[in-house]
């Protein structure tokens, strides 16, 4: 016999992860395609993934590399649905070929014309049925919060697109606030920073990768360390290399990290009393790829005065709570999205 499988995505803006019951995150690749223009209108895919991520300002003329999500919604509808098509073949055996039930986590605040989007993506990729879940919500049952209780729980999901903060109560997001920024947007802070000091153009991906590695949040004992960056001279138009210090770094990204804590301070404000003493007791739960910066939970503990821990494989928390969710009918028929 073969039978369908329940499948679970974060369908993100950097990366898409898959979770298949009782095999785990079996995808955790680039949310981007490389396709080739023919000449008449159409796009042949010639890579997906990790694979398409490597051709990122690298492509002639004829080839694009693409990332069809931005700011955690679909941009490119047509380029999404052949990402996710391939992203479920890959996580699918060969023993399964029935139409799955899939479970996609989606930006909390999502429009409804974004919703059906990503319905309509996912139906065309191979999906029987598709239930919609708000990505606070997987994040915070990702990382073990008890998020049916009457306990307020406080999750702060800095993806690549999008941020989302959230106070969790009885099941249910009491107030919230979606962010169309994350570490896309940081990357673009150090293009533009470095543009701006130094007249040097780097890349995108050359910026990811500083921040990555060298990346703070807070003050460190490496902040004098200098890094190398290499790039375009915009005057002389000649490839160069230019030496930035890690405490720079943080200076190029601290407009975005303090955006992201006005955000959590504004909804903070808005929580009821009785979850907001929960938060104190409890603190705040930070995942997502934003929650690797080295000190962000010092920055947010100094900013906010509050108790401050990063969730347990922050990168991994989404497709886990939305995997859970796929395997509790139950609890997926109270959470989803109608």
């Amino acid at each position: 016999m073969r039978f369908s499988t329940d499948i679970a995505v974060d369908l993100g803006t950097a990366n898409t992860l898959v979770y298949v019951k009782d095999r785990g995150i079996v995808v955790n690749e680039p949310s981007v395609v490389a396709v080739k223009n023919d000449g008449k209108g159409g796009k042949k895919v010639l890579a997906v993934g990790k694979e398409a991520k490597r051709m990122v300002g690298r492509t002639p003329s004829a080839i694009e590399a693409v990332k069809p999500m931005k700011n955690g919604v679909i941009a490119d509808f047509e380029i999404t649905e052949k990402m996710l098509r391939y992203f479920i073949k890959k996580a699918k055996n060969k023993g399964f070929l029935l139409k799955s039930r899939i479970v996609i986590a989606v930006p909390h605040g999502i429009t409804q014309v974004e919703e059906r989007a990503v319905r309509d993506s996912a139906t065309s990729a191979g999906a029987r049925e598709v239930y919609l879940i708000e990505e606070p919500m997987a994040a915070a049952i990702g990382v073990g919060l008890p998020v049916q209780e009457a306990v307020g729980n406080m999750i702060v999901d800095i993806g690549g697109g999008t941020t989302e903060v959230a106070v969790i109560s009885l099941g249910g997001i009491v107030c919230s606030q979606s962010l169309r920024s994350g570490g896309v947007k940081m990357d673009m802070a150090i293009v533009n920073y470095i543009k701006r000091k130094y007249n040097v153009f780097i890349g995108e991906s050359t910026a990811e990768q500083v921040k990555i590695k060298w990346g703070s949040a807070y003050p460190t004992d490496m902040d004098d360390e200098e890094i190398e960056v290499k790039g375009i001279n915009l005057v002389s138009g000649i490839p160069t290399s230019v030496k930035i210090t890690v405490a720079e770094l943080r200076e190029a990204i601290h407009e975005c990290l303090m955006e992201i804590v006005s955000a959590v301070k504004d909804v903070l404000e808005r929580t009821p009393p009785e979850l907001a003493s929960d938060i104190v007791d409890r603190g705040i739960v930070i995942v997502g790829g934003g929650a690797l910066l080295k000190g962000i939970d010092k920055l947010f503990q100094q900013e906010t005065l509050l108790p401050v821990v990063i969730g347990e494989d922050p990168l991994e928390a989404v497709v886990r709570g939305a995997g859970k969710v796929s395997e509790n009918m139950d609890l997926l028929r109270e959470i989803a999205l109608a």
